[in-house]
């Protein structure tokens, strides 16, 4: 089983693995609305609805603290999640940061880092994303994502909510390599 949760040192965001003692930082960045409000779990800004959130990330073994390196601060998480070793395929999901990262290039960091990791034992890496979340697609396609054919459904709180995926596809090595 490869490592899910090492840490990861980017430019301007440390991802090191989840702890239980993030809870009050992370609910911090979380209860604010205007995160989740394209989200299919759009109460996830309430605490026990991030709770059973956060503990499930505990409870991953594959979830990240996102941290502003030039502060120390937590600004939100992702995670690893549904390994299929023959396949070579995983998913990064769960995402999310503060609104004060938006519209720069936090998330493609993020993501830079995440999937370079993944592509360390994985082929392909997708992301499930809530069909409504326009801002995620966008940005899934700026990290030059594409989307797989239809749509999809994943249960989430209050039922089965639709979601598009999108995968990004390792690079084959170049000549001599």
């Amino acid at each position: 089983m490869p490592d899910l949760q090492p840490t990861l040192t980017g430019e301007t965001v440390l991802l090191r693995p989840l702890r239980a003692d993030d809870w009050l930082a992370m609910f911090k960045v979380a209860s604010d609305p205007l995160i989740w409000e394209q989200h299919p779990a759009r109460d996830r800004y309430l605490e026990p609805v991030f709770r059973a959130f956060f503990d499930g990330a505990l409870a991953s073994g594959a979830a990240f603290a996102i941290l502003d390196r030039a502060t120390g601060a937590i600004i939100g998480s992702s995670r690893y999640h549904a390994y299929d070793p023959e396949r070579r395929e995983i998913e990064i999901g769960w995402t999310f940061i503060a609104r004060a990262y938006w519209g720069g290039q936090t998330n493609a960091e993020i993501k830079r880092l995440m999937l370079d990791h993944a592509f360390s034992f994985a082929d392909t890496v997708i992301f499930w994303v809530g069909a409504a979340n326009l801002r995620s697609r966008r940005a899934m396609q700026k990290l030059g994502a594409v989307e797989r054919d239809g749509l999809h459904t994943r249960a989430l709180v209050g039922g089965e909510h639709p979601h598009v995926v999108f995968e990004v596809r390792k690079k084959p090595l170049g000549p001599g390599h």
